[in-house]
């Protein structure tokens, strides 16, 4: 079992920036692949950006790509979503995943993975 816990989200203006942290305890982190999603009100949950074990390899959703930064943590047992210019549509709960694979397949449906976080809030408004 794996256990996410995310921490970070909050109201902000739009322009700022936020960085969500997602800890991870209950398994060998370096063994997981690890994505981000979110899920705005009365919308579907979806994908946001996914980094392979190692951290080397990383995909995003077009909508996000060059604002949003997918890192990780190893040592500290932590994934991370730098965001950046953020704007009033990117209000939503942001998740993040873990799928139980240290392979290259980088998954960006949410059924590819095995564990879930609580979510965190995620407001942008002036």
């Amino acid at each position: 079992q794996v256990q996410l816990v995310e921490s970070g989200g909050g109201l902000v203006q739009p322009g700022a920036s936020l960085r969500l942290s997602c800890a991870a305890s209950g398994r060998t982190f370096s063994s997981l692949t690890m994505g981000w999603f979110r899920q705005a009100p009365g919308k579907e949950r979806e994908f946001v950006a996914v980094l392979d074990w190692s951290g080397s390899r990383k995909y995003y959703g077009d909508a996000w790509k060059g604002r949003f930064t997918i890192s990780r943590d190893n040592a500290k047992n932590t994934a991370y979503l730098q965001m950046n210019s953020l704007k009033p549509e990117d209000t939503a709960v942001y998740y993040c995943a873990a799928r139980q694979s240290a392979s290259t397949f980088l998954p960006t449906g949410k059924d590819s993975y095995d564990y879930w976080g609580q979510g965190t809030q995620v407001t942008v408004s002036s």
